[in-house]
């Protein structure tokens, strides 16, 4: 395959990765989206609302345009398809997020889960898989929850 991962390393903020077709960088941006995809793809599809709700929400968090985000969501699912390891090289970008970074990739995640007015267990078990997988603690996960509901409490 003309994409194998060859080599990779972190270097400041950005994954730098080699594959025999050249090297590719992805950032903290590339993770989060990542991780929004995963998220979705719990019920073993991504429903029209999750992507609609991944749009948004990777528009409103990294302050970019819808059309940014849809590519950034579809660069996400290309690259993740091309190259499967590269989901676990990830991880390693989980170093360069805040405590504060994590909590919001959290709530991001629950308003996927949330998007198409279903709870799957599938789709909550890859939210928990998801947040283990950057290291995000138990602790930022329930200020997460406590923040989703208090956002989405109805008369707020």
């Amino acid at each position: 395959m003309g994409n194998n991962i060859l080599s990779s390393r972190l270097e400041g903020t950005q994954l730098i990765v080699e594959t025999s077709q050249g090297t590719k960088t992805y950032d903290s941006q590339f993770l989060v989206a990542a991780l929004l995809v995963f998220v979705a793809r719990g019920s073993g599809q991504i429903e029209p609302e999750e992507s609609a709700k991944m749009i948004e929400l990777i528009e409103e968090h990294f302050h970019l345009q819808g059309a940014e985000s849809l590519a950034l969501l579809t660069k996400v699912i290309t690259e993740l398809a091309d190259k499967p390891t590269l989901a676990a090289l990830l991880t390693n970008l989980a170093t360069t997020l805040s405590d504060a970074d994590k909590e919001d990739i959290a709530v991001m995640g629950l308003k996927v889960v949330a998007a198409d007015g279903h709870r799957h267990v599938a789709e909550m078990e890859q939210f928990n898989k998801a947040m283990a997988s950057v290291g995000i603690s138990p602790e930022i996960v329930h200020r997460a929850f406590d923040r989703y509901f208090a956002e989405t409490k109805p008369g707020t």
